[in-house]
């Protein structure tokens, strides 16, 4: 057994909503796509995984089904999570013997939830799993000392949650999981189309919009796009142009939603800590740190100053890696034991 231990890898995976990433020691990041799977109804094997799977979303026949088996950040139709994770591991592995995998899940996630992971991961060939909440692993993946006896605040903004934590010694003294995130945003840009232009876009390129002229905050320099869809009146397939006010107005709800989950967690921070959040600033983290304004928003709202961290996509895994590349004094982040939910 501990040869084969010598010889096998480590592996973190960051099982998002929108994307799962995965990190292998010894060589990085190899693997980052979207959280997809294409299933042939017929025989209920995978048909596609991926990028690959992404692509049908919309467009397959009867017998084949694109869904995206992960909502709100937790696993929502097992089977399919299972299945896509198994791929994605048998994709990365290439000679790794059993690897032990750390898996960052939302800090709210309940028992039942956090034992699917465990079970989809140990079905796909794992010698041991482990889970670390996201915040930490987000707060170790963007470069924040985690370990020290200081207040450290990360507001991880995935596709289906979005995170807030205040942590100090490798421990998270509180935090908040609200399940609003990259796809509601998506989602109310959706339905102000729909009510506003009387056009329905689907997921796609509604994403289109938001990273093309979506926006938290007012910019110097208000784009617009034209946006194709099918126009409700007509039935017909009909195009738009959309100005980056409109865009930045839809998402205004949601939004408030994140900003209000960050004071509730500050207004109940102690004071030694707050005080350090105060002077190190706030880190943003996960795919919606890159919505253009946001950290500018949430600097406005709070009065702190606000940071996005680097790769802030990558952040969640990074970390989950480095933990278990330095397993010896990082240990205590990681979770085996269902007792802890």
């Amino acid at each position: 057994m501990g040869i084969l231990r010598h010889f096998s890898k480590d592996i973190g995976i960051d099982l998002g909503t929108a994307n799962t990433v995965v990190f292998v020691s010894g060589e990085g990041i190899v693997l980052q796509e979207p959280s997809v799977i294409a299933v042939d109804q017929r025989d209920k094997t995978p048909y596609a995984v991926g990028e690959e799977a992404n692509k049908m979303i919309g467009r397959t026949p009867g017998d084949i089904i694109a869904v995206r088996p992960l909502r709100d950040g937790v696993i929502a139709d097992f089977d399919y999570a299972e299945m896509m994770l198994r791929a994605f591991i048998q994709r990365v592995k290439r000679g790794i013997f059993n690897p032990r995998i750390a898996i960052g899940i939302p800090s709210g996630v309940t028992g039942v939830e956090w034992r699917a992971v465990m079970d989809a991961a140990k079905r796909a060939g794992a010698r041991e799993v482990y889970t670390i909440a996201e915040p930490i692993a987000a707060a170790i993946g963007a470069g924040l000392p985690v370990a020290d006896a200081t207040g450290n605040m990360i507001v991880d903004i995935g596709g289906g949650t979005t995170e807030v934590a205040v942590m100090s010694l490798q421990g998270i003294v509180l935090s908040e999981s609200v399940r609003v995130a990259g796809d509601e945003l998506s989602e109310a840009i959706m339905s102000y189309m729909k009510k506003v232009h009387n056009l329905v876009v689907g997921e796609r390129t509604s994403e289109e919009i938001k990273i093309k002229i979506g926006s938290a905050y007012p910019t110097s320099e208000e784009a617009s796009m034209e946006v194709r869809g099918l126009h409700l009146l007509s039935g017909l397939p009909r195009t738009v142009t959309v100005k980056a006010t409109e865009i930045r107005e839809s998402m205004a709800e949601p939004l408030s939603v994140i900003v209000e989950a960050v004071k509730r967690t500050l207004e109940k921070t102690p004071p030694e800590l707050a005080a350090d959040i105060i002077d190190r600033g706030i880190m943003l983290a996960g795919g919606g740190a890159l919505l253009n304004g946001i950290d500018t928003l949430i600097s406005h709202e709070t009065g702190i100053v606000t940071h996005v961290a680097p790769a802030p996509l990558n952040c969640v895994v990074l970390g989950a890696g480095r933990v278990l590349e330095d397993y010896k004094n990082l240990r205590r982040v990681l979770t085996s034991d269902l007792s802890n939910f």
